[in-house]
């Protein structure tokens, strides 16, 4: 992101000094260090808030830690720090969130991608690294918000043809935003659809999704990050399994002949999502385990007799 065009860079040059802890206003200059310190937040967060207030690079911040910052740098960091101690996430404050080695921006309109959702991409990687990449794989990623599956995996393979589809005009807007950035030359299809909706008859190599999957009451989604999160993201119907049992259930209607259908879900659910991919005539059925140690995705191939082979067809 150029520094024009953050939304940081308007509001330091409009943010009024000494809004924080006040010492500039006394007439002297904090020096970083001090002002990070003084913010109560963890320091690799104090860090990055400053590094985007100032408009440092990471290893300018480290250089200029014994160094005053002006007024409207303090205020800038401050108005942020003010924010992130009521809980909004950094990711939503910077505009942006590391995914697999790129960075995405990101809004309050959609989820913030997570480390987790790397396995997925790691994932169909792995399975269509055979002949299939030899030609152009179709792969469709169904409610893609910032766009980070798809367009990571255009990225990785573009000679891959992409279809990217969110029934959100903002996120499918960002999504494109982040392909422009990221991959220009990317071939990747954007279009309105809930889930399979308006994808007509079209076939694709494989499926992938991390879709919503946690439970309507949960309690997780009045604590941290999640409770900023749009919810249309996040909730899945009374035992999260709603979006996850929507997509097992067409998927085979649009995936070509051992067609891949990949799908991100919540660490107690393994035992479920592949009971939803046996009972829809998937075999191969297997679950990844994340780094923690807990099931994250779960990955299954379509029976050739369940899908005819078909070029996929643009949605409508």
């Amino acid at each position: 992101m150029r520094d024009d065009e953050s939304p940081c860079a308007a509001m330091r040059a409009a943010a009024p000094a000494g809004s924080g802890v006040g010492v500039a206003a006394q007439g002297s200059r904090i020096h970083l260090d001090a002002l990070l310190r003084a913010s109560g937040l963890p320091w690799i967060e104090a860090r990055m808030l400053a590094e985007y207030a100032c408009g440092f690079t990471p290893v300018e911040a480290a250089m200029r830690l014994r160094d005053p910052v002006d007024a409207r740098q303090q205020a800038a960091f401050e108005h942020l720090a003010a924010r992130r101690r009521r809980g909004e996430p950094v990711a939503y404050l910077l505009g942006e969130r590391a995914f697999y080695g790129r960075a995405f921006l990101v809004t309050p309109d959609v989820l913030i991608p997570r480390p987790e959702t790397e396995m997925l991409c790691e994932a169909l990687l792995e399975r269509l690294s055979g002949p299939l990449p030899l030609r152009a794989a179709s792969v469709l990623d169904l409610g893609t918000g910032s766009g980070a599956i798809a367009v990571t995996l255009a990225c990785e393979r573009p000679q891959w043809q992409l279809t990217a589809i969110d029934r959100s005009s903002a996120a499918l807007a960002l999504a494109q935003r982040n392909a422009e950035r990221l991959c220009p030359a990317a071939s990747i299809r954007f279009a309105a659809s809930d889930w399979f909706a308006a994808l007509g008859e079209g076939r694709w190599d494989a499926i992938v999704s991390n879709p919503p999957y946690i439970a309507l009451h949960d309690a997780h989604l009045d604590a941290g990050d999640l409770r900023f999160e749009p919810p249309t993201a996040l909730r899945a119907g009374t035992d999260g399994l709603d979006a996850l049992r929507t997509i097992a259930a067409g998927a085979s209607e649009h995936l070509s002949a051992n067609g891949w259908l990949l799908l991100e879900h919540g660490h107690d659910q393994g035992a479920a999502v592949r009971k939803l991919f046996d009972s829809h005539g998937f075999r191969h059925i297997e679950t990844l385990r994340d780094l923690a140690g807990h099931e994250r995705v779960t990955l299954g191939r379509c029976r050739a007799e369940a899908a005819t082979a078909a070029p996929c067809a643009t949605p409508a």
